[in-house]
């Protein structure tokens, strides 16, 4: 903790004499459009019998222009350093209610979830890891279960690469297969590898702990669950983006909220889980727990485009009140 507090205080006092203040009121631009046509009405159908291409495609209208510029002058360091500025309205209220509505948004809820879940596998690995490693019949000093965790390091490497690198091939591969329109469900399907994944490496885990299986098992397994996490939160992060993006900073707030939550409950609980029920047992159920949670994904293929088309005028109008109240990430 002395050292925690030692970084802490070196970084306070860093970003506060160093880092410029990033809050910066970006108010939309006005601009006008030189065409007759309103932006509504110089929208094309697509494609009746898909609600969500239905207007989706505007026409090429004229380059609007902008109607003036404003120059402001550079603000000096110390001006920089001021933590009072200008008067500013008073958005705290409505930041802090704004991601806890946007959780009705059944897309949202479940990338909260699935980011959750995904976390939890860890977590629970996490906490019996000191448990497992360093009693017979593995007997790890405290620097060896430290140690241990470089398998979790390449997994996190491992899952960014499947999830980010192969995970965009193969949405591209579905989207050619959709006659070239990309939708935010393609992403999901890299969730068939977690299908596998998550429940073979919680049973290596926890039955290979109870059998005493060699000690590589058990570092190959954690690698595992590693990479797993990783798939997880980054699919979930990136199909709430793909589906909402013009409320994706306040949206990310939400899906934390639900991650949070979920990651302190579960921890309350993991000890006397594994106490009582034994790692072999406990460890079954948690296989069995993580297959279901990763074949939600399924429902999501299926219904997901359907939730977003029913949420569009909400979606549209909660862009509106952002931007009208400065908090609009674009």
């Amino acid at each position: 903790m002395y050292w925690c507090a030692i970084f802490l205080a070196v970084g306070f006092v860093f970003c506060f004499f160093f880092m410029e203040e990033t809050n910066y009121d970006r108010a939309p631009v006005e601009m006008v459009d030189s065409s007759p046509v309103s932006p509504v009405s110089s929208q094309i159908a697509v494609d009746s019998k898909d609600p969500e291409k239905t207007s989706a495609i505007p026409k090429v209208e004229p380059e609007p222009t902008l109607i003036a510029s404003t120059s402001y002058p550079r603000k000096t360091y110390l001006q920089k350093l001021a933590l009072l500025d200008k008067p500013r309205p008073n958005n705290i209220l409505t930041m802090m209610y704004r991601p806890i509505v946007f959780l009705s948004f059944p897309v949202i809820a479940y990338a909260g979830f699935s980011y959750g879940s995904n976390l939890i596998w860890f977590n629970v690995m996490n906490a019996t890891a000191g448990l497992i490693l360093a009693y017979p019949p593995y007997n790890f000093s405290a620097s060896l279960v430290g140690a241990s965790y470089s398998a979790a390091v390449i997994g996190v490497g491992i899952g960014a690469f499947i999830s980010g690198f192969l995970g965009d091939k193969i949405t591209l591969w579905l989207a050619r297969r959709n006659n070239g329109v990309r939708e935010p469900e393609h992403r999901l399907w890299v969730f068939a590898l977690n299908a596998v994944l998550v429940p073979g490496a919680l049973l290596l885990w926890g039955l290979g702990a109870a059998n005493h299986v060699h000690w590589f098992g058990l570092i190959f397994a954690m690698g595992c669950i590693a990479a797993t996490n990783t798939i997880g939160l980054q699919l979930s992060i990136s199909y709430c983006i793909d589906s909402y993006k013009d409320l994706s900073h306040e949206a990310i707030v939400s899906v934390i909220l639900v991650r949070n939550t979920m990651s302190f409950a579960v921890n309350y609980g993991i000890t006397p889980w594994v106490t009582n029920m034994g790692l072999q047992n406990a460890f079954i159920l948690a296989a069995c727990a993580g297959l279901a949670q990763v074949l939600t994904f399924l429902l999501v293929v299926k219904y997901g485009k359907g939730w977003r088309a029913a949420s569009r005028e909400r979606y549209y109008r909660y862009v509106a009140e952002g931007t009208k109240l400065g908090l609009s990430g674009h």
